[in-house]
């Protein structure tokens, strides 16, 4: 643009510089110049008028003709308006292959602006959440109200699913997760677990029912192989110490692992919150580390209890029981002999910790992620030689995530593990404040 601005200058000046010329005889050349200008304003104004007559007609594809620097302006804007065209076009495509797509998809597919408003769903969406085309433009939150996707969606926080009825079959059940995408958008993604969850249902309600019919053999079984194991050392049955002793003790695994089957089916089945009954930790802390002085006997470890007696936590007290117990446990059975071992309970940022910390064996780094699993065991052999049934962490991860809790776990192979118990502020209370509530 420099170089046709330049010659438009020369060209204007040029000019007047002829009228000045021409009008010098006359000793009017200051008019001459000042007329030259004003008809160089008006042959610009009407080039402006030109260039606005264009613009409001879109329609017109060719720009107006004119001579300078106006043909050079009107053939940029003409190329602009061609590019913007092609993008547009492109644009459109990418859209309507985006559109194409998600139609394909069985899952409920929704675009949500940033205020909330749905801007744009496919076909599955109408099928699984009851929308219509009149509904575009209404607020999500006012379509799909069930009171755990409002949550989810003004937590922000969507690294997990939430699952709710099926607005438009209540009978079926969704997974629905929100992605943010450009422009603090977010895509909305429903999928059908129905069949999903059936089949956990009965999985669940298998365990649960072998579990039962289980418990009694093994307990007439336990029974009888107590009163074998009791027989005189004169007696013929006496030769056979030995094998009847390791009866017993399988026996009592087996008898174990149906007891932790039953709690982690229970735990799993039960849909309802656990109640807020206040739970004094510092003195059930000193009962587990009492239990854990009986658990490791002559192997002398040291347990030591660091606990804030003055903070109390709102939960089923059976179901934390259950949970730090497996921690305490786990610690005394991985740890060596003489090893140290600190159970502590206080407050830390705005809630509160539980901590089981051994000077153990530790935990390759690699197999972290999947120690709450069922049945995980990082060393087998070790695992059932300790009597461990390989439940223990899940039932940990099952009774956290009923009271809003996570587990965070810390080891390094050689130096010992740290399993840490964090809860929300809102399971948190000063004893004095929860005996004044009653």
């Amino acid at each position: 643009m420099a170089g046709p601005l330049l010659r438009e200058l020369l060209w204007v000046a040029a000019g007047l510089a002829l009228l000045a010329a021409a009008a010098a005889p006359l000793e009017r050349a200051g008019a001459a110049v000042g007329t030259g200008l004003l008809l160089y304003l008006g042959w610009h104004l009407v080039q402006i008028a030109r260039l606005l007559a264009w613009l409001a007609d879109g329609r017109k594809a060719e720009p107006p003709e004119a001579p300078g620097l106006w043909g050079e302006v009107f053939d940029g804007l003409h190329r602009l308006q061609g590019r913007n065209r092609k993008r547009k076009k492109k644009l459109a495509k990418i859209i309507r292959r985006f559109q194409e797509s998600t139609r394909a998809i069985p899952d409920a597919t929704v675009v949500v602006s940033p205020g909330g408003e749905i801007e744009w769903f496919n076909d599955a969406a109408g099928r699984l959440l009851g929308l219509k085309s009149r509904d575009l433009g209404a607020h999500v939150n006012a379509l799909l109200r069930h009171p755990d996707l409002v949550a989810y969606l003004q937590r922000g926080a969507f690294d997990e699913p939430v699952e709710i009825p099926a607005p438009a079959d209540p009978a079926r059940t969704l997974s629905v997760v929100a992605i943010p995408i450009a422009k603090r958008r977010r895509l909305l993604m429903a999928r059908d677990v129905t069949r999903l969850k059936r089949l956990e249902r009965i999985r669940r309600d298998f365990v649960a029912n072998v579990s039962h019919e289980l418990r009694t053999p093994l307990t007439v079984m336990t029974g009888h192989v107590e009163a074998l194991s009791e027989a005189p050392d004169g007696d013929t049955l006496g030769a056979w110490r030995a094998e009847i002793q390791a009866v017993a003790e399988q026996t009592t695994r087996m008898r174990h692992l149906v007891e932790d089957l039953l709690e982690l089916s229970r735990l799993e089945g039960d849909r309802r919150p656990p109640p807020e009954r206040p739970v004094a930790v510092a003195a059930l802390a000193a009962e587990l580390a009492r239990e854990a002085r009986l658990l490791s006997g002559p192997r002398r470890h040291r347990i030591e209890v660091e606990a804030d007696e003055g903070l109390v936590l709102l939960g089923a007290e059976g179901e934390l029981r259950s949970a730090f117990a497996n921690l305490v446990h786990n610690a005394v059975q991985y740890t060596p002999d003489g090893g140290r071992i600190t159970i502590r309970w206080g407050a830390e940022g705005d809630g509160a910790v539980f901590v089981v910390t051994d000077t153990g064996i530790g935990i390759p780094a690699p197999h972290i992620p999947r120690l709450t699993e069922r049945f995980y065991r990082v060393d087998v052999a070790r695992s059932r030689e300790s009597g461990g049934t390989g439940l223990g962490l899940a039932i940990v991860r099952h009774v956290l995530a009923r009271h809003g809790a996570r587990l965070e776990i810390e080891s390094a192979v050689g130096r010992g593990s740290t399993f840490r118990c964090r809860f929300d502020a809102a399971r948190v209370r000063r004893r004095a404040e929860a005996e004044a509530a009653g």
